[in-house]
């Protein structure tokens, strides 16, 4: 038995070499939070594998293929190295593609510090508010802190 495979149960065989669903690659490699998000984009024509768009969640992607993906703001280009075999840690899902996103000049003249990249070719840390912005109302807690200030504490 030294052809045998491994298989993980999940109907994916353990060979590089196989193809596997565009969807599950997709979320194994944690393009997308869930499967269903996956076959969303794909429906919605954000995906294109070797530049032709697919509209099909079940499209049979494979080693060598490059899938670009339009999430939001983001276009990344991947090179798939392997299929996944489940949707382990961030870590185990970069494994599964090589990262061809070339750096767009905008983004590098925008952000003067290395602080707000990520080292090596992980995506840009977006910058969040604060949570709460002057111009926004008090929360409960804020209000009472500014009656005490103000000397119309009524407890």
């Amino acid at each position: 038995m030294p052809d045998q495979q491994r298989h993980d149960g999940d109907g994916d065989l353990g060979a590089p070499s196989q193809p596997q669903r565009l969807d599950k690659w997709l979320w194994y490699a944690r393009v997308a939070k869930t499967r269903s998000l996956a076959a969303a984009l794909i429906e919605r024509g954000k995906i294109r594998v070797n530049r032709v768009r697919i509209q099909k969640p079940s499209h049979m992607i494979k080693f060598g293929d490059v899938v670009t993906a339009s999430v939001g703001r983001l276009v990344r280009v991947l090179k798939v190295v392997e299929p996944g075999h489940r949707r382990g840690p961030a870590s185990e899902a970069q494994t599964l593609f090589e990262d061809l996103t070339p750096a767009s000049p905008k983004s590098d003249a925008a952000q003067p510090t290395g602080e707000a990249t990520g080292s090596g070719g992980e995506l840009p840390v977006a910058i969040v508010p604060a949570v709460n912005p002057p111009s926004a109302r008090p929360t409960k807690k804020e209000r009472r802190q500014i009656a005490k200030v103000k000397g119309r504490d009524q407890r």
